[in-house]
């Protein structure tokens, strides 16, 4: 044990993460040269379109005598889930940030997480080579927040692999062994799991104590389930069979486990015969931010998208579903996320991986009606909304907002802020360059394009992370959208009162521009309480009935033209417009 090294990378999104293991998975010879690629452990195709990464991923690699286990984690607010996991597996971990941008909000939040677990922390700043880059001053906000002197802080390129030789050679130096007794008991934590068609529920674990080895019989203490080991093995990174995981090591167990409802997140595996053991206390459970309802376009896929929504759980623990119905939807369920990009990703994943043509309404906050008898119910949509005489108040969730931006752009955010109605709690000075500004905004408002419009304003330097502090009351309405006379309820909001023109008719102006023109005029119309407050009209799909016409009188014209018009008037009556679902999914990201 003495010569493992157990570690994550952790930063802000978009800091060189998986760059820098590229260039750890190079100077351990781990990948062959000619199959290397950038963002290696990016497995995803999702992860490499996007330009980030989405799901923690482990690998081995042997560094002279030295075994060490990386694992590569998100550095996005949505998937801070990802990190916390991790950190449960390791000893130590390099908190990376980069040179051009400095210290951000994910940065600082990581940088929480990690505390809380008492790892040691290497610090380095990266993308030295950029010609902007603040190398000096990074390295003293650095030294600053992590009370250590400024030579401490390492300064790399994970592009060129400047210097990152000697940060390797610093984990092996600072970084303790793991311990632990390989002649007690099996006791490992599942940090992460997947699921196989063959090999079952393949758990990804750390061994605290003990061996496993193919063949042995295990058992998951929280779940109650017993297990025959079908295969042990570590990450290179893909799956690699070996005979036996001994204390201190990070790999596989795959458990021939079917039901993937079983395994947790934070779950402790032993040997069946010492069941006894203390288990570990296991992984917070996260609480979801956003709900979006989900359904399948063909209603027979309904238990295909079940069993994806399952297998996708086993690989995203932070990912809740419940079953619901809908009029006109059939059955599909409410899922919980952590934020709109993990509701996107959610999404995208069902439809690639599980081939799944999707219904996705407008992602939401959960709300709490108090009604006149002073009893508590959970809105988790618009469809759950009560009839206005039934309610007394409506409450809704409420972030602390934490955004860190240079001086530069401190008027453009400020003025996004302020737009948002956001309430200013206190502003911090990390240097004469950055600001910290701590704000206090209700959630809704703040988990669709808020992330963007702060990228924008501050051409990408400023940084967000939010955590929740309660729910408070607010003057709310249901924003009901009408499509040719019918309510549609996956596009009806939650809204301010005072903003519920501005919304709906951006709803109704998004709505004109992608549902497809139809063979008769169609309404689009926003309404409160059964009042029209805004309009638009998508104009008939014109047919030229006169084509097929050569020469003859003009009433021949006439008379086809007057068959159309009535034809049209009745298809307006009779009519009923069928929304593709990608109007559903542009909606959505809109």
């Amino acid at each position: 044990m003495s010569h493992i090294r157990n570690f994550i990378i952790f930063s802000h999104i978009d800091h060189g993460k998986s760059t820098l293991a590229d260039r750890f998975l190079d100077l351990t010879n781990t990948i062959p040269k000619e199959k290397m690629r950038s963002q290696f452990l990016d497995m995803m195709d999702l992860e490499r379109e996007k330009g980030i990464t989405i799901k923690m991923q482990p690998v081995r690699m042997r560094f002279g005598k030295y075994i060490l286990n990386l694992i590569d984690t998100p550095g996005h607010v949505d998937f801070n889930y990802e990190v916390s996991r991790s950190l449960a597996a390791v000893e130590g971990g390099i908190l990376l940030v980069d040179g051009t941008k400095g210290i951000q909000a994910q940065t600082l939040a990581n940088l929480d997480l990690a505390r809380k677990e008492n790892l040691i922390v290497i610090s380095a700043v990266n993308k030295i080579d950029l010609a902007h880059a603040d190398v000096e001053g990074t390295k003293k906000e650095i030294a600053e927040l992590l009370k250590i002197p400024k030579k401490e802080v390492f300064a790399i390129s994970a592009k060129q692999g400047t210097n990152t030789k000697d940060l390797l050679e610093q984990v092996i130096k600072k970084i303790p062994s793991p311990t632990g007794n390989p002649d007690k008991p099996l006791k490992a934590l599942i940090f992460d799991s997947k699921y196989d068609s063959y090999k079952g529920v393949i758990t990804y674990v750390r061994l605290f104590d003990g061996r496993v080895k193919t063949g042995d019989k295990v058992y998951l203490i929280q779940a109650g389930i017993e297990a025959q080991v079908r295969e042990v093995g570590y990450f290179t990174p893909e799956l690699k069979p070996c005979d036996e995981l001994k204390v201190g090591e990070i790999g596989y167990i795959a458990t021939g486990i079917k039901d993937t409802t079983r395994v947790k997140m934070g779950e402790t595996i032993t040997q069946s015969k010492t069941r006894e053991i203390k288990p570990f206390p296991g992984y917070k459970e996260p609480k979801p931010m956003v709900f979006a309802s989900i359904y399948p376009e063909n209603p027979d896929d309904f238990e295909v998208l079940k069993d994806a929504l399952n297998k996708l759980k086993l690989n995203d623990a932070s990912l809740t579903f419940n079953r619901e119905t809908k009029e006109f939807l059939g059955r599909g369920f409410q899922c919980g996320f952590l934020g709109s990009l993990h509701a996107e990703i959610i999404c995208e994943r069902l439809k690639r991986e599980f081939n799944l043509d999707l219904i996705i309404s407008t992602p939401s906050v959960i709300y709490i009606m108090v009604d006149k008898k002073n009893r508590e119910k959970p809105i988790f949509s618009a469809s759950d909304w009560p009839d206005p005489s039934y309610i007394q108040e409506i409450r809704e969730p409420w972030m602390r907002l934490e955004v860190i931006t240079p001086v530069d752009y401190l008027g453009g955010v400020l003025e996004i802020l302020k737009h948002l109605k956001a309430k200013h709690v206190e502003t911090k000075y990390f240097s004469r360059e950055k600001s910290l500004l701590i704000y206090e905004v209700a959630l809704r408002k703040i988990i669709v394009g808020f992330f963007d419009q702060l990228k924008g304003v501050s051409q990408g330097f400023a940084s967000m992370n939010y955590e929740a502090l309660g729910y408070r009351v607010g003057d709310l309405v249901k924003l009901d959208i009408l499509i040719a006379g019918r309510k549609e309820d996956v596009f009806s909001k939650i809204v301010d009162r005072e903003g519920a023109f501005k919304e709906g008719k951006k709803i109704v102006s998004k709505l004109k521009e992608i549902l497809p023109p139809q063979l008769f005029t169609v309404p689009i119309q926003a309404a409160i309480s059964g009042k029209i407050i805004a309009r638009e009209t998508i104009k008939a799909r014109r047919r030229d009935v006169t084509a097929p016409l050569y020469g003859g009188d003009v009433t021949r014209k006439r008379k086809l033209l007057e068959r159309q018009k009535k034809g049209k008037k009745k298809l307006k009556e009779k009519g009923v417009v069928h929304i593709p679902s990608k109007v559903f999914l542009e909606m959505f990201k809109s």
